[in-house]
Parts: structure tokens; C-alpha cells; sequence
């Protein structure tokens, strides 16, 4: 019997190496070697270069500049009150997209802006500070307005913060929520906003031993500014063998907020106005809420905020304390107002929900004594109603009074059309779906 031929490769006739069969035809054998060479030298197609985006029409960039009288109309329609705060905010966010324009504009033969004396002038960025008490509705005015703008935003807390090398979140770990918050969208995040919570507690303490709140201000100067910051691409700490993706700061609008406590009395001492401490705010009130108006870059210094952070938030916006008149507005006025949402909540049940004036105030009152502003308002509405929500009848108005807030009983109505309970809803959803996917 003949013996049989060794397998090579038909191309270098080599034996010792894997062959594949079939790649080329049938018969055709064929080594890992050979194979790669043929593939190198088959010419490989050019991709075209991407063609530079077009430029937007000057209609069109002018269109996307947010007048301040729009964005405060906006926030009038969610926000009671703090006309001071929604003016200047108003104004911040509608040059902070000036800027972004000018930056598209920058260059373009028929500038938007064309004196010539102005094409170099270069527009700085103006983060915003606002200050107010807790619950005057800092976090509120924020996302309104964010919601109206269509941006990405990101809610931070300056306590979560610390300085690199130590057991925290680092400063750009906001960017990296940021880019999380944009769907990875590098373009829109680099326009986005971030806001800062509680900036305040970060104040320096003066105490002889390394203090760790100065180095967490001196970490956010360069983003507040503008800069390119280092990001992990995931989140979470930096790590030597990780690469970072760079990221842009200069068009991300930075807002600060802080409650600021005991700012009063260094404006009032500065305006010579005496303190405002124990047993003296409760009777001058009305003064010590003005004072906020009157805050100075050298109060806030004194506070404890370094001079090179309170440059890079040069836009300061006050928020007054809230009142029995504006609590009671709040719950009410507003688009979204907090009595909708629970009269939305006893509709499912075929029910209705109404409030006096009376128990309105006596909310806001025990809210205001509360000392949460704003915030308290549901967790009061939730006590009053917990009753009404546990036991809700189909047909029924519930009245609730003054009575009903400090305890009593609603006042029961019949409805003169009830429609049918919310589990009769349900039952007929399910059956119309059982009708139209029937059994096989």
C-alpha cells in the first residue's frame, strides 16, 4: 500500500502549522501566516474624512439664547416668590449661552457680533452662588429651570466632596455623573449644568491641624474656572493604570447653594446693625431677612470662603425666608403644586379632595414652626391625609378644614356622579387584554 501524502499548505508548503480548509474554496489549504499576508497586501478601502459640522444660521444661534423675561415667566409658573434670586439666575443662565454662541461664532466669516473692535473679546464664564435658607427653595429653582433648558444636570453635595488622595468622591466625580446624566454624549455634557449643594459647609475651620474642607475648595477652583479635567471613564476614583477621558469645563455653568448660617450676623455687624442672635431674630424678623440682600464678596470671605473661590461665583443670588403667606401659595399656585398632586392621587380611587383657606394657612403655620420651610410642607400634608388615603370611598369629597389639620375629622360629600373604583379600572384593563391576546 502506497503511503500517504504529507498535508501542507498550497501556498509555502509548510506541514508543521494549523491549516484551514475552506477559507479560499473547497480544496484549497491554507496556513495562519499565508493567510495573513494575503489579507495585508488586499487594498483596504479609504475612509472619507468626516465633513466638518455645518454652521447653524444666525436666526438659528440667536434662536437658542433663552431671553431672562422667558426663563423667569418659566420659573414664575413653579416657584413662588424670590424675584431677586430668578432675575439674577435668569440673567447667569441667558449669558451663559451667549458664550456658548460666541464660542460656535468664533471665527465664522459673518459673525453674529460684527465690530470689529469686539470679534477678539473673549466672554468669561459667571457661575452663580445662591444663598438662602433652608427649604427658600435653592434645589427647586435649579431644576426648574434645567427642565425648561432641555441640558443635562447634575445635583451634587459639597459635603460628599474631598481632596484627591483621600477616602471620598473627588471633585470630578461630578463630571463623570455628568457624562452618565448625558447618555455619554461628551458634546452635551461639556455644555451641561452642575449644581453644588451645601457649598457652605466646606467654610474653612480654622483650626491649627491640615484642613480638609480648604483643600476641597482649593480642588474646585480649576473646574469652576474652566479646565480640562482628567475623568474615570466609569466613575469612581482615579487609578494610575486607568486611563482618563479629558473633559472640558469651560462651558459647564456651575451653581452653588448653601444655607449659609450666621451670614446675617456678619453683614449685620458689618452694617452696624447689632447681632441677631438668641431672643433678637424672632423680633427683628422682617430686618434679618433683607440682610441676605445685602451680602458683600468680604461677608461671604468672612465666612469662610477662600477669595479665589467667591471670584469664580460672581453672580450671587439671595433667597428670602419663607413665609405663612408664601407656604400657603406654595401649596396651591404652583404647576405642580403639592394639593394637585394629592388630589391626583384620591381621583384614582373616584374620590375628590378639596381644602379650605383656613386649613391651607394652618399648614403653611405648622410648617413655618417646623423651621424646614418649603420641605416641610408634605411631610404636614401627609399626616393630615394619612386617614383620608388609608380609608378613601368612591363618591366621596373630602373637605378637610383648619378643624381636620389640627386633628378632627373631614368633612364628607357625596359626589353627584361617582364613577366607578379604581379596581373596576383594573379588572376591565385586564379583560379587554385577555380579550385581545386570546388563548391558543
Amino acid at each position: 500500500m502506497s503511503e500517504e501524502q504529507p498535508v501542507c499548505c498550497d501556498f509555502c508548503f509548510n506541514s508543521n502549522v494549523p491549516l484551514y480548509e475552506g477559507v479560499l474554496d473547497s480544496t484549497t489549504r491554507i496556513c495562519a501566516f499565508c493567510a495573513t499576508r494575503a489579507l495585508s497586501e488586499i487594498p483596504q478601502p479609504v475612509p472619507e474624512p468626516t465633513p466638518p459640522p455645518e454652521r447653524p444660521s444666525k436666526e438659528a444661534l440667536l434662536a437658542s439664547i433663552p431671553s431672562p423675561k422667558t426663563l423667569v415667566a418659566h420659573l414664575d409658573q413653579y416657584v413662588i416668590g424670590q424675584d431677586i434670586a430668578k432675575r439674577r439666575l435668569a440673567l447667569g443662565v441667558s449669558n451663559h449661552f451667549k458664550r456658548l454662541v460666541d464660542a460656535w461664532d468664533c471665527g465664522a466669516p459673518d459673525p453674529i457680533v460684527a465690530d470689529a473692535d469686539l470679534r477678539d473679546v473673549v466672554v468669561e464664564k459667571s457661575n452663580i452662588l445662591l444663598i438662602g435658607p433652608s427649604g427658600s427653595g435653592k434645589t427647586h429653582l435649579v431644576k426648574s429651570l434645567a427642565s425648561y433648558l432641555n441640558v443635562p444636570l447634575v445635583i451634587g453635595d459639597a459635603t460628599s466632596l474631598t481632596e484627591a488622595g483621600y477616602v471620598g468622591d473627588d471633585v470630578e466625580s461630578l463630571l463623570s455623573k455628568l457624562i452618565q446624566t448625558a447618555e455619554g454624549d461628551m458634546d452635551a455634557a461639556q455644555r451641561g449644568i452642575v449644581y453644588i449643594d451645601e457649598i457652605d459647609k466646606i467654610q474653612r475651620s480654622g483650626s491649627g491641624f491640615k484642613d480638609l474642607r480648604l483643600g476641597v475648595q482649593h480642588a474646585l477652583l480649576k473646574m469652576l474656572e474652566g479646565t480640562i479635567a482628567t475623568v474615570p471613564p466609569q466613575g469612581g476614583y482615579k487609578h494610575p493604570m486607568q486611563p482618563g477621558v479629558p473633559f472640558n469645563t469651560t462651558n459647564v455653568l456651575f451653581i452653588c447653594g448653601g444655607a449659609f448660617v450666621g451670614l446675617e450676623d456678619i453683614i449685620a455687624k458689618r452694617l452696624g446693625q447689632g447681632g441677631f442672635g438668641f431672643g433678637q431674630m424672632s423680633e427683628n424678623r422682617q430686618v434679618a431677612d433683607g440682610l441676605l440682600r445685602q451680602v458683600k464678596p468680604e461677608d461671604l470671605e468672612q465666612f469662610g470662603l477662600i477669595p479665589e473661590m467667591i471670584g469664580r461665583l460672581p453672580v450671587i443670588a439671595p433667597l428670602d425666608a419663607l413665609g405663612v403667606d408664601d407656604l400657603a401659595r406654595i401649596l396651591q399656585t404652583p404647576k405642580n403644586s403639592l394639593l394637585n398632586q394629592f388630589r391626583k392621587l384620591v381621583k384614582f380611587h373616584s374620590a375628590d379632595l378639596m381644602f379650605t383657606d383656613a386649613a391651607i394657612r394652618e399648614i403653611a403655620r405648622i410648617a413655618l414652626e417646623r423651621g424646614t420651610g418649603a420641605r416641610g410642607l408634605r411631610s404636614v400634608v401627609e399626616e393630615v391625609l394619612e386617614k383620608v388615603m388609608f380609608e378613601v370611598e368612591a363618591g366621596v369629597r373630602y373637605v378637610i378644614t383648619d378643624r381636620t389639620v389640627r386633628g378632627g375629622e373631614p368633612v364628607k360629600q357625596s359626589l353627584s356622579q361617582p364613577r366607578a373604583p379604581l379596581s373596576w379600572h383594573v379588572l376591565r384593563k385586564m379583560r379587554v387584554e385577555k380579550s385581545d391576546h386570546p388563548s391558543n
